[in-house]
């Protein structure tokens, strides 16, 4: 068997030798693909580990295979572990199919007719599976394991281990055993999943391998162009299912301007094509990310790109028991490390991108600071701006103060020993990553957790405003003096149109969550819930 892996291997490889190659192991070819990466170093490989028997050395049946090799060979053997092993749960298995068109009761009973179709393979296992057949297998699973965990310190491939936990697979205490064993292991548990992971209703491999960033072409991650945009299965999972008591809380209205100065309902006003620049005012929590990503691609059809801290992009925040998070969220929506160079190849790219002067200092502003620009003095996005003729379009965003208000900030935080301690150790990994060049209050963006309490949700509102054309602008580029006038201009737009929203949402009927429940109660549920007008 590893010999026929490593052939394929190193004919895919021969083929296209500067792309990785993935090998993609469930249980015992969890095994194999450790060997096969063992065998070839020099090959690029990323494993994805799904449960491997790693530790089938232990398991139940192992333990009687010397009373196992003394039965005869052609004795037909059933065993509730080994027909679930080989045949996986049969609830989730039935429903991996099932249309979501469907009404309540016709899905019960094409789920009743899926199950009664697989009866009949338990008793054809009594025909497949011999007692000389199951001794085999275990042999080959106790060797293969063997080998692997003797190995396990030679792995040079990038490796994804995903875990279920239902069914305790790996083992208690084996992921955590693999990961501190393998050198570039990323690991992801799925608490509500059994051992079938590959064949369960809901889950999606490649999805997995996105938010952990380990879909590549080349050598190395490249977070601008291997990127590859959300399908509509893992939009409808994203914002139809886990965020969506977020979006109903939020209820984001979204106004943009056109250019002819009229503000107008939606996002008719916002360029359909790129290159566009958003620059504009980040909220507490940075509450209002999802919303705009979600908001883009219902009506525009299309991703932002996020300029994001470099937080959500290191490694050394992996825990042995991570399920899928935030930050994979991120990844696979497209944000990328801020910095100059992704900016540039973004726009080479003609993308749509979002960028945050303020970052994390608006992000995680202080008690009386809502609503307060923190940008540094360096127009630098201007000029890059102006170099490709992108389109930046100011926008700001009002409703925080609607939903939370901060009891414990940084200045407190900060005279707390504990805390102190904490904060300070953790903002060492990324001291001179961002803003190091920028002094004073509008540089300090110390990353810390403000503590919050919830208000009774009020509403989030979005206003793009005109889109201001770089193109043509080439003064810009030599004189220093006219890009800051360009970037004073838009700063000031991001202020009037904050402004402009503060004053407006007082007129909006539907402000308060009480008042959207009751229209919902009488309208179709995915009706936009109407605003005040422009």
């Amino acid at each position: 068997l590893l010999q026929i892996v490593e052939e394929y291997v190193k004919h895919e490889n021969a083929l296209s030798p500067s792309r990785p190659i993935y090998i993609i192991g469930d249980s015992f070819g969890g095994c194999l693909a450790i060997s096969v990466a063992v065998c070839n170093p020099e090959i690029d490989l990323v494993l994805t580990l799904v449960n491997p028997a790693t530790s089938s050395a232990k398991a139940s049946l192992q333990a009687v295979l010397p009373l196992l090799e003394a039965v005869a060979a052609n004795l037909p053997f059933i065993h509730p572990h080994l027909l679930k092993y080989s045949m996986g749960n049969p609830l989730n298995m039935a429903m991996v199919s099932l249309e979501n068109s469907l009404s309540p009761q016709e899905t019960l009973q094409e789920f009743s007719n899926k199950l009664t179709s697989m009866l009949p393979l338990v008793s054809e296992l009594g025909d497949i599976i011999q007692m000389g057949t199951l001794v085999w297998k275990l042999k080959l699973l106790k060797s293969g394991a063997n080998y692997a965990n003797s190995q396990l310190h030679m792995v040079q491939a990038e490796v994804l281990l995903l875990a279920s936990g239902i069914e305790n697979l790996p083992p208690s205490g084996e992921a955590d055993r693999l990961v501190k064993s393998l050198k570039n292991c990323k690991v992801r548990y799925f608490r509500n999943r059994g051992d079938r992971l590959l064949m369960e209703d809901g889950f999606n491999l490649l999805t997995v391998i996105k938010g952990v960033k380990m879909y590549r072409r080349g050598r190395q991650w490249d977070c601008v162009n291997d990127f590859l945009s959300p399908t509509l299965s893992e939009f409808n999972r994203t914002f139809g299912e886990d965020f969506k008591l977020f979006h109903q809380l939020l209820s984001p209205a979204m106004l943009s301007t056109t250019q002819n100065g009229k503000i107008v309902h939606g996002l008719d006003g916002v360029p359909d094509k790129g290159p566009v620049l958003f620059v504009g005012y980040h909220q507490l929590l940075a509450m209002e990310w999802a919303a705009l990503i979600e908001g883009f691609l219902r009506e525009k059809k299309t991703v932002i790109r996020t300029g994001a801290h470099q937080v959500f992009f290191a490694g050394n925040y992996e825990t042995l028991r991570q399920e899928l998070s935030l930050f994979d969220f991120v990844s696979m929506y497209g944000a990328v490390p801020v910095s100059p160079i992704n900016t540039y190849k973004l726009f080479e790219r003609n993308e749509f991108v979002l960028l945050y002067p303020g970052g994390v200092r608006e992000a995680l502003h202080r008690k009386g600071e809502a609503y307060k620009l923190f940008w540094p003095d360096q127009p630098e996005f201007v000029r890059m701006a102006a170099r490709f003729g992108v389109t930046v379009v100011p926008f700001g965003c009002v409703g925080e103060d609607d939903f939370v208000e901060i009891v414990l900030d940084y200045n407190d935080q900060k005279n707390i020993p504990y805390l102190k301690d904490a904060i300070k150790s953790f903002n060492e990994d990324f001291k001179g990553l961002i803003r190091d060049t920028v002094k004073g209050d509008d540089g300090n963006q110390v990353l810390h957790l403000p503590a919050v309490l919830p208000k009774v949700p009020g509403r989030l509102y979005f206003l793009f405003g005109k889109p201001i054309e770089m193109k043509g602008m080439d003064n810009v580029l030599t004189d220093r003096k006219k890009a800051n006038e360009v970037y004073l201009q838009i700063e000031s737009e991001v202020e009037n149109v904050v402004s402009y929203l503060k004053r407006k949402r007082k007129e909006d009927p539907y402000r308060s969550i009480t008042r959207r429940a009751l229209y919902h109660a009488t309208q179709d549920p995915s009706t936009q819930v109407p605003t005040f007008e422009p």
